[in-house]
């Protein structure tokens, strides 16, 4: 069950996503999130699910989400995670249509709702969230066009050294190389592109050839500049 928490003040928040708007006054950060709620996940709950109608955007405060879409077959594909100070389901609230995708946290997670109003007129009146919302919007689509052309190009022993490379510069390295975060092997095989089957062996190749070391979940990197070259 989601637990209602106290909104963090808005000093707090703005520290918070100060990476995400750079350029949004206080005052229109703080009017932005005048009717904001604050709620608590646990791990393993779901935000919104696709094709749900998401009545305003939010803002990671705490922890990690998966954000993903499935097919028809009922298989994972893991578009992006989420960390702190990231921003997302506000284009459904823009276009005003159903998710597109669905969010579920990876880690007890603290979420801060932005109502949808609170976002549109956010965009209208103040023209520094505007272009910031542009930047996020235009940064997704460049992500998202990478990816698409790396699956189809990439064989997937390049895309695991670059999902492991990613991993680790947005969620950083324990100080014996090992990736703070933790994925399942069957997320890591969605965030790749791939069969778990496949991954396993990937994963395994990788180990015989010292590029990384595995124990369990953790994933050790021992060759960072091996990877990139195998990355491309």
């Amino acid at each position: 069950m989601k637990e209602e928490v106290a909104l963090p003040d808005i000093s707090r928040c703005i520290s918070k996503f100060k990476q995400t708007f750079k350029h949004v006054a206080e005052a229109e950060f703080a009017k932005l999130l005048a009717d904001a709620t604050v709620t608590a996940y646990k791990k393993g709950e779901f935000v919104y699910e696709e094709n749900s109608r998401v009545k305003g955007c939010y803002l990671l405060y705490s922890g990690i989400v998966k954000i993903f879409q499935t097919g028809n077959e009922g298989k994972e594909q893991i578009i992006r995670l989420g960390k702190e100070g990231d921003l997302f389901g506000f284009r459904s609230v823009i276009r005003e249509e159903p998710a597109c995708t669905s969010v579920e946290t990876l880690a007890d997670c603290i979420l801060c709702h932005v109502p949808g109003r609170s976002l549109v007129e956010a965009i209208t009146r103040s023209p520094a969230f505007a272009n910031e919302m542009m930047q996020i919007a235009c940064r997704e689509l460049g992500d998202a066009n990478r990816y698409i052309k790396d699956i189809a190009q990439k064989p997937v022993r390049a895309r695991l050294a670059e999902i492991l490379l990613l991993i680790a510069g947005d969620f950083g390295l324990e100080k014996d190389g090992a990736l703070t975060l933790n994925l399942t092997r069957g997320d890591l095989s969605n965030f790749v592109g791939t069969a778990t089957e496949t991954l396993i062996r990937l994963l395994s190749e990788f180990k015989n050839e010292r590029l990384i070391a595995t124990r369990g979940r953790r994933i050790r990197l021992l060759d960072v500049d091996r990877l990139r070259l195998i990355a491309g």
